[in-house]
C-alpha cells in the first residue's frame, strides 16, 4: 500500500511546530472509505455498501486562548483562519479549508460552540481517488471540535453532509460520511440512504479487496456530477406521470421501470435504468458475501461497471482499460469503478494470496499503454471515526 502511515508522535511535533506552541493535542482520526457497490445510488435514497479503510485523515487539537480557529494542512502546507465569533455566518472561499469550516459552522448550528482552537490536519487518503477524503476530513475535524462532547453518531455523519452539500457546495449524498462514522474492522456496511439504517456484511476470507488509483481526473467530473443529479430528478419526475407513489428512483422496481421505461427521456432513462438495477445489484451482493459465493460477487462487480461505463457515462478510457486488464487475470474474481467517476480508482476482488502478483502484472500493463505509475491501495476494513490513541 503506498501510504505513508501516520505516526502520532510525528503529528505532535508537526502541530507544535505549525502553531509555534508547545500544547500536547488531542488526537483524532476519520477513515476514508471504499464503496464496494452502490454508484450513484446513494442521493437517489437507494442502497450503497461501502468500507471504511485504515487510511485514515487525523485531527490534532489544543485550545490556543484566541478568538479564533487556526488551521493548518500538512498536506497542502497551508494555514488558514476564522474568527470564532464569525463561523456562524462564514461564506465559502473555495479553498480546501471550507470542509473544515462548514464543519464548524454546522456545529455552531445545532448550539455547539466552537472556542479559541488550534487544528492540525494530516491525511493518508490521496485526493480525488474516490476514497472519500473529503468525508473522512470533515469527521475527523468534526470529532477534534467536539473536544469529547458526545453527539449522536448518525447526527455526526449528517453535519458532515450538510457542510459539503450547503457549504462546499457539492451535492453529495449521505454514504461518505456515513461510512467514515459507522465503519467496522472485518465488515462491509449495507447502507440504506432512506431510512438512514445500515447492517454489517462480513466479507469471505478468502479475498482481498484492493483500490487501484489511476492518477487521473478529468475535470468533467464535478460538472458531470450536478448533471447525472439533474437527470436522475428528471426521471423521477417523468415516472411520477405514471405512478406519483415514486419520490426518488428507489421507488421504482425494475418491472415497473421496464413496462413504462418509454415515457422516460432517453438521456434520463439511461441514468435511471443504473440507479434502478444497482441497488438490486447491492442486495444480490451483500447476499453473495454472506454466502461467501465469490463468483457471484466478481459478477456484480463487472456489471456494476458496464452499467456505470453505458448506462450512467462516468468511466474513462484509462478506468476501462484498468477493469478490462484486471478481469482477465485468473486471479481476479472481479472490478469495477469506485467514487463519482471520470478517474480515481478501481476496486478489485483479488484471490488471497494472489496480491503481489496482481499489482505486478496490472501496473506493469497500465504503465506500459499510458506511462502512468498506478498506485495500489489494500482496503482492510476498519473501525468509524473517533479519538486516536495510536
Amino acid at each position: 500500500m503506498h501510504v505513508v502511515a501516520v505516526i502520532p508522535a510525528q503529528i505532535v511535533d508537526k502541530f507544535q511546530a505549525a502553531f509555534g506552541t508547545n500544547a500536547s493535542p488531542a488526537i483524532y482520526r476519520a477513515p476514508g472509505r471504499v464503496n464496494l457497490i452502490g454508484e450513484h445510488t446513494d442521493y437517489n435514497l437507494g442502497y450503497v455498501l461501502p468500507v471504511a479503510l485504515e487510511m485514515s485523515c487525523y485531527a490534532a487539537v489544543a485550545p490556543n486562548g484566541r478568538p479564533e480557529l487556526r488551521i493548518f494542512s500538512q498536506d497542502f502546507n497551508s494555514h488558514a483562519s476564522i474568527a470564532v465569533d464569525k463561523i456562524a455566518e462564514a461564506k465559502p472561499q473555495k479553498k480546501w479549508h471550507d470542509y473544515v469550516v462548514g464543519v464548524a459552522k454546522e456545529l455552531v448550528k445545532l448550539n455547539i460552540p466552537i472556542e479559541g482552537l488550534d487544528l492540525f490536519i494530516r491525511s493518508e487518503v490521496p485526493s480525488g481517488s474516490g476514497l472519500s477524503s473529503s468525508a473522512s476530513l470533515e469527521m475527523s475535524c468534526a470529532c477534534a471540535m467536539l473536544g469529547g462532547r458526545s453527539i449522536d453518531r448518525l447526527e455526526l455523519a449528517l453535519l458532515g453532509q450538510r457542510a459539503e452539500s450547503l457549504f462546499v457546495g457539492v451535492p453529495t449524498g449521505i454514504m461518505d460520511q456515513y461510512a467514515s462514522v459507522f465503519g467496522r474492522e472485518d465488515s462491509a456496511i449495507r447502507i440504506d440512504c432512506r431510512s438512514l439504517q445500515h447492517e454489517y456484511v462480513s466479507l469471505p476470507k478468502d479475498v482481498s479487496v484492493l483500490a487501484v488509483n489511476s492518477m487521473v481526473k478529468h475535470e468533467l467530473g464535478s460538472s458531470a456530477y450536478r448533471e447525472r443529479v439533474k437527470e436522475c430528478r428528471e426521471a423521477v419526475e417523468a415516472l411520477q406521470r405514471t405512478d406519483p407513489s415514486v419520490q426518488s428512483l428507489r421507488d421504482a422496481t425494475f418491472d415497473f421501470f421496464t413496462r413504462v421505461q418509454d415515457t422516460v427521456p432517453p438521456v434520463p432513462r439511461q441514468r435511471a435504468r443504473h440507479v434502478i438495477t444497482e441497488n438490486e445489484r447491492v442486495l444480490e451482493f451483500a447476499a453473495a458475501a454472506r454466502a461467501g459465493d465469490l463468483e457471484k460477487m466478481g459478477q456484480l462487480f463487472v456489471a456494476s461497471h458496464r452499467s456505470m461505463q453505458y448506462d450512467y457515462e462516468i468511466t474513462c478510457e484509462e478506468i476501462d482499460f484498468l477493469v478490462d486488464s484486471a478481469i482477465k487475470m485468473p486471479a481476479v474474481y472481479g472490478a469495477r469503478m469506485t467514487g463519482g467517476g471520470f478517474g480515481g480508482c478501481t476496486v478489485n476482488l483479488v484471490r488471497a494470496g494472489s496480491e503481489e502478483e496482481f499489482r505486478s502484472q496490472l501496473a506493469e500493463l497500465y504503465q506500459a499503454k499510458y506511462g502512468i505509475k498506478a498506485r495500489f491501495y489494500d482496503c482492510k476494513p476498519a473501525n468509524g471515526a473517533g479519538p486516536y490513541s495510536g
